[in-house]
């Protein structure tokens, strides 16, 4: 079935590649052309010196995802890496001497709720319960939407159980009905700060996120992120998908309502259909004429983007003491940073930060008596970008970084280099340099997200983070399966 068919898929991100390899299995013909010299979109991987860093992702959650995708294809992500569970999951800073280890057990997590506010631990399991119940349907009802219409969800059970999943609360409340500690606040609001929108602004439906962190847990594929990336390469070519790099989309020809050929650098394609996971605004305003474009420079601009990053990759020559694979700085003000990043774009006035610290883990991501870190600060999209900045920035995480730990670092680092937004615009040709798609408040959730479906153009889908069903690795898996079975039923006239 399909045989006769050719595929290009845009983009070698997690959603274009779970696209190809969904419609090779299927028997189609599929070309995947990637800009970049490798592939993985935002995991990508960068070594130097025996240092090996992942570029973007680090945070591997809802491991349940991986394991169905896989699935697909008969295999099981042990087939691949292997995972292993983080214990704690991370580790929060609030301050010198003042650190909280989130145990991977439920039963040490309610004993320490309880030793921070006393009694909180019902409070806790009646939250987690909720998000789990909101996971469970969010999950088998909701996300496997494509979400062209309404109508999809016009169904008196599920709009029942929207009400359940409290679209219409906002996280903030939510977290306060069952907790006054201010670290519990924070500790629980944090999944929500790179979803694109203050905790006030999220809906209380992403609570699911908490049951992804603190139920399902942390965990890490040894060897990186990137090993994600090689396995869905392994299963793509398995099945005979071709994967072009160092090969940039320039212009998608239409004819008559038909996407019919792909120009790029190194020559043109002939499609009978195009998946596009590359960046959605890019391919929309830049790779089509403005009669088949879904969207005006207008309504982009008015879009609400998720946070930006400031990252710093760091290798040092020594070990660095007492901090966890995952490290969450929170000695200063939550809600300032988010209103900095969301209400009043600017950088940041006293920012939160985050260091990942794989070689904790994984020795083989540092030569040995070295450490492998990874410094990330988020910012808003569309500031402007200079060296002076990120080295501004990048004293003030030292600084802070230092004092905490109780050690100096500086003289101890040998590898180090930033990347921000302008490094997102050159690489991804992110939208205003964002690093983690479009925020997902309640006017920028299913139906109302851009279309996955191409108003003008018979045969092309958009896929990734700035469509449904949102950012993070894995909605970035579920967009693409969810654009590779709809472009199966377009194409077999269904």
């Amino acid at each position: 079935m399909g045989i006769d068919k050719h595929i290009i898929v845009i983009g070698a991100g997690f959603a274009g590649l779970a696209s190809a390899c969904v419609l090779a299995k299927a028997g189609y013909k599929v070309t995947v052309l990637e800009k970049n010299d490798q592939p993985g979109g935002r995991a990508r991987v960068w070594e130097k010196d025996g240092f090996k860093f992942d570029m973007g992702p680090s945070w591997y959650w809802m491991p349940d995802v991986f394991e169905n995708f896989f699935a697909l294809f008969d295999k099981k992500p042990s087939d691949f890496y292997d995972l292993k569970r983080l214990d704690p999951g991370y580790r929060v800073y609030y301050g010198k001497d003042d650190v909280l280890d989130v145990p991977a057990s439920i039963a040490e997590l309610e004993k320490l709720f309880d030793e921070i506010e006393p009694g909180s631990s019902a409070g806790l399991r009646k939250f987690l319960e909720q998000a789990a119940y909101k996971y469970k349907v969010g999950m088998g009802e909701y996300v496997f939407r494509p979400s062209h219409s309404i109508t999809e969800f016009i169904d008196f059970n599920l709009i029942r159980k929207s009400f359940s999943m409290q679209l219409l609360t906002s996280m903030s409340s939510h977290v306060r009905q069952y907790f006054k500690n201010p670290k519990l606040i924070k500790l629980l609001e944090f999944p929500v700060l790179f979803l694109g929108a203050t905790p006030q602004d999220t809906p209380a439906m992403y609570s699911m996120m908490n049951h992804a962190d603190l139920a399902l847990g942390t965990w890490y594929p040894m060897g990186g992120m990137n090993e994600i990336v090689k396995a869905m390469v392994s299963v793509a070519e398995s099945y005979g998908v071709e994967i072009r790099l160092n090969t940039e989309v320039t212009k998608i020809d239409v004819t008559d309502g038909h996407a019919k050929t792909i120009q790029n650098s190194n020559g043109t394609y002939n499609a009978d259909f195009v998946i596009a996971g590359a960046d959605y605004e890019r391919t929309d305003q830049y790779l089509l004429d403005k009669p088949d474009r879904n969207y005006t420079e207008k309504y982009w601009d008015t879009r609400t983007m998720s946070p930006s990053s400031l990252l710093f990759y760091i290798g040092t020559n020594k070990k660095v003491e007492g901090i966890q694979h995952h490290n969450l700085f929170f000695d200063e003000d939550f809600e300032l940073h988010a209103k900095e990043i969301y209400k009043k774009p600017q950088w940041p006035t006293k920012p939160l930060f985050y260091v990942c610290c794989t070689s904790k883990t994984d020795p083989d991501a540092a030569p040995e008596g070295g450490e492998n870190l990874f410094f990330l600060m988020p910012i808003a999209p569309g500031l402007d970008d200079d060296d002076a900045t990120r080295e501004r920035y990048f004293d003030v995480m030292m600084d802070r970084f230092e004092n905490i730990t109780g050690q100096s670092i500086r003289d101890s680092i040998v590898v180090k280099r930033s990347y921000a937004l302008k490094d997102f615009k050159a690489d991804y040709h992110s939208f205003k340099g964002n690093a983690y798609g479009l925020a997902n408040t309640l006017a920028q959730t299913a139906f109302f997200k851009p279309s996955m479906r191409a108003k003008h153009i018979k045969n092309l889908l958009f896929t990734g983070q700035l469509t449904v069903p949102g950012p993070g690795v894995p909605p970035a898996l579920i967009s693409g399966q969810i654009a590779a079975v709809e472009a199966m039923k377009i194409l077999e006239g269904k």
